[in-house]
């Protein structure tokens, strides 16, 4: 049925229970998996009206995206190892600097996936307490089959 699947992890815990999920799925059905993070750009405030705001340095920018990288490096090593203890080999990819759901769409379509398991919603304040607006998007706009697990 499935044969390529593309698990999408911010390092939540409801995230972990996607690639869980996801990976049991895809060792069950014999299909290979992607597993993906994306971390968003460095949020920068050029103000408004009489709003100073505030615009990065080079230095904040490279601290930002050194952090970024470690995270998600953090994050795929636990995802990688997650797979490993079932036997499954998960190919690890960061997508820096980019919007998850825009993101997970585009990497679903342009690796051939048919089918994205994703967590009902990540790390995102109130919201959270919704279906997680990357979610949202990702059902709304993507093309190919979601399996949401909360």
């Amino acid at each position: 049925m499935y044969t390529n699947i593309l698990l999408s992890t911010d390092g939540s815990d409801i995230a972990k229970k996607g690639v869980q999920h996801g990976i049991a799925l895809a060792k069950a059905l014999n299909a290979k998996v992607t597993v993906i993070t994306v971390t968003e750009p460095l949020p920068v405030d050029y103000g408004t009206g009489l709003a100073s705001g505030w615009i990065p340095t080079q230095e904040e920018v490279d601290r930002f995206d050194a952090a970024s990288k470690k995270l998600a490096g953090k994050i795929l090593d636990e995802a990688r190892s997650t797979a490993e203890q079932i036997g499954l080999t998960a190919e690890l990819l960061h997508v820096p600097n980019a919007h998850p759901a825009t993101a997970i769409i585009e990497t679903a379509k342009s690796r051939g996936c048919d089918l994205i398991v994703m967590a009902s919603h990540g790390r995102r304040g109130l919201r959270k307490l919704f279906l997680g607006s990357q979610t949202s998007e990702v059902l709304v706009d993507g093309s190919v089959p979601v399996l949401v697990v909360h």
